[in-house]
C-alpha cells in the first residue's frame, strides 16, 4: 500500500495510560492519528435495587467525577441531556483525532444510548451499526416500596395490608440483561478502498469469526446460554485470573470481546487504540497482547495503577514464554 499515511502520534502518550481528564487530554493528540477508539464511557445508573445503601451510593471512590451525572438513588431527567452535551464534546474530540475511516465503538447503559448515539451523531459520525453485549447474570435493579411504607403515618394494621397489597410491584427498573454498543465511523476519503490505502482503516475483517466459526455478528454473549446462541454469538467473559486479584473495578468488560472489536477493525501492528475512560485498562490490556499499540486516559488514579499492573502482568507473561 504504496500511497498509504502514517501521522506519529506524540510519544508521550503512545502506549501509555495517562492520569487526567479525557476533555483536556485531547488537544494535545494530532489529528487524524488514532485508528480505533473503543471505551466505557461514564454513564451512572440509579441504583435503585433493595440493596441500597445511601452512604455507598454517595462515594466517588469507584465512580468516574463527573459533576454534571448525577450518582444515587433518584431518579434524574436531566441525567440523559446532560450526558448528551458532555458526550457530544467527546465526541467532536474522538472525530479529530480519528483517522478518515476510523471506527469508534463506545458502550452504554439501555436507558442512556439515545442520547449517547445522538451526540456522537451531531458530532458528524456515520453511525454504522449497533452491537448488543447479550448477558443473562445481572443483579435486579427494582425496588420494594416496604421501607417507604414504614414511615407514613399510619397505624401498623393499615401498613402491613398495603405491604400485602404490594407484595412483588416495586420501582421501574427492569433486570437488565444487555449492553448496546455504537458502531460509529469517521467518514472515509474517497472510496472505501481509496481510504484503506491511505489509511488502512475503514474496513471490517470477516475473516474473523464468532461462536463456533461463525460470521462476525453485532450480538456477543459472554457467558454461555443454549446451544443456539452459544453457537452464533459466544465470547467467553473474564475470570478472576484474567481480571487480576488486585482489580477492583466493578464493571469490567471481557477481554475476548474487547480483542474481538479490535480484530474486526484494525488491520496492522501499526494501528493506534485509544481508550480515554480506560478504566481498569481492559482495552488496553487486549491491544498489548495483540501486539497493537494504545493510549489510554482516566480520571481515577486507583483505575490507572490497576490497569499498569495489567499491563505489566502481559510484559511479564510474554517475557517468560520468550525465554522459555
Amino acid at each position: 500500500m504504496s500511497s498509504k499515511v502514517r501521522i506519529q502520534v506524540n510519544s508521550r502518550y503512545l502506549n501509555k495510560i495517562i492520569l487526567g481528564d479525557a476533555i483536556e487530554i485531547f488537544p494535545n493528540i494530532e489529528d487524524s492519528s488514532i485508528d480505533l477508539v473503543l471505551t466505557d464511557p461514564p454513564y451512572f445508573l440509579d441504583k435503585m435495587d433493595n440493596s441500597w445503601d445511601n452512604k455507598k451510593v454517595a462515594s466517588t471512590k469507584y465512580h468516574h467525577v463527573i459533576k454534571s451525572l448525577p450518582a444515587g438513588m433518584k431518579f434524574e431527567r436531566e441525567q440523559g441531556k446532560n450526558f448528551y452535551q458532555w458526550y457530544y464534546k467527546v465526541s467532536l474530540q474522538i472525530l479529530r483525532i480519528l483517522k478518515p475511516g476510523g471506527f469508534f465503538f463506545s458502550f452504554s447503559s439501555p436507558r442512556l444510548y439515545h442520547r449517547m448515539v445522538s451526540a456522537i451523531d451531531d458530532a458528524g459520525f456515520l453511525i454504522r451499526d449497533c452491537f448488543i453485549w447479550l448477558y443473562t447474570q445481572n443483579q435486579p435493579k427494582a425496588m420494594s416500596l416496604n421501607h417507604f411504607i414504614d414511615r407514613l403515618s399510619e397505624n401498623e394494621e393499615y401498613k402491613v395490608r398495603l405491604k400485602q397489597q404490594l407484595s412483588g410491584w416495586k420501582t421501574p427498573q427492569i433486570k437488565s440483561c444487555f449492553e448496546p454498543i455504537v458502531l460509529a465511523q469517521k467518514e472515509p476519503e474517497g472510496t472505501f478502498l481509496e481510504n484503506f490505502r491511505k489509511y488502512e482503516v475503514g474496513l471490517l475483517n470477516t475473516n474473523i469469526r464468532i461462536g463456533k466459526d461463525m460470521f462476525p455478528s453485532n450480538v456477543i454473549s459472554t457467558n454461555p446460554i443454549n446451544e443456539v446462541v452459544d453457537k452464533c454469538f459466544l465470547i467467553s467473559k473474564p475470570d478472576k485470573k484474567e481480571k487480576g486479584v488486585f482489580n477492583a473495578h466493578k464493571t469490567v468488560k471481557p477481554l475476548n470481546l474487547c480483542e474481538y472489536i479490535i480484530r474486526l477493525t484494525t488491520y496492522s501492528n501499526n494501528a493506534v487504540i485509544l481508550d480515554p475512560f480506560c478504566g481498569s485498562g481492559t482495552t488496553l490490556v487486549a491491544a498489548k497482547k495483540m501486539g497493537r499499540k494504545f493510549i489510554g486516559i482516566d480520571i481515577n488514579e486507583e483505575y490507572i495503577e490497576i490497569a499498569n499492573l495489567r499491563i505489566e502482568k502481559v510484559d511479564s507473561e510474554a517475557h517468560k514464554q520468550n525465554v522459555i
